[in-house]
């Protein structure tokens, strides 16, 4: 079983990269968020692994650039309804912390605009992961330690990709250029230059 993996980037696709290491060739699935943070093309890189096997499909290792990710990964598929790519499609739009923060809100709108899933699957999304740890970050009502009962705010990024979709960028291309955007100009940047500089990596 393979828990983590440490080698050289040799490729990436849509929904893959592959992984040398020693000579050896390992083709990864992965998030656009994920696929987003990967260093350039023959550097080394280290991807958290959750490894299945089906008669199907055979085996498949799915990658995350942390372990509270894959942990998510697992957690997601734990609900009926809830395979690889919808669980990924989740955490595309809402990594763990966000994630947990939706849940406490039984915010299943926000949930639901993850490709490929529904409004019932979202409600079941929310309400079997109500006591589960989602995040280490926060504790299990969802709150963040320091400010039990603060509102969550909604992340600079999740704001910069819908109004990206309002400009009729598809849901996954803006997620993908927001992220570069984001990774460009740091966490501290503003809403209006994160989709600006967004915009720019589309070329508008």
């Amino acid at each position: 079983m393979i828990g983590r993996l440490r080698g050289v980037l040799a490729e990436v696709s849509e929904e893959t990269a592959l992984i040398d290491v020693g000579g050896v060739g390992y083709v990864v699935r992965c998030g656009s968020r994920t696929l987003s943070r990967l260093p350039p093309m023959g550097d080394e890189t280290v991807l958290h692994i959750e490894s299945q096997w089906s008669e199907a499909a055979g085996p498949r290792l799915y990658g995350f650039n942390t372990r509270e990710e894959q942990q998510a990964f697992v957690l997601l598929q734990n609900i009926q309804g809830v395979g690889p790519k919808a669980a990924l499609s989740v955490l595309d739009i809402l990594p763990p912390a966000e994630l947990a923060q939706a849940v406490a809100r039984e915010d299943k709108a926000l949930v639901a605009r993850a490709q490929g899933v529904g409004p019932k699957l979202a409600q079941r999304i929310v309400v079997e992961l109500k006591d589960k740890p989602i995040s280490g970050a926060l504790t299990l009502t969802g709150h963040a330690p320091a400010a039990p009962h603060a509102p969550a705010a909604p992340s600079i990024s999740g704001e910069a990709v819908a109004a990206l979709m309002g400009l009729s960028v598809a849901e996954p291309v803006a997620r993908r250029v927001v992220e570069q955007a984001v990774t460009r100009l740091g966490d501290e940047a503003g809403l209006s230059a994160v989709v600006k500089a967004a915009l720019q990596e589309l070329g508008r």
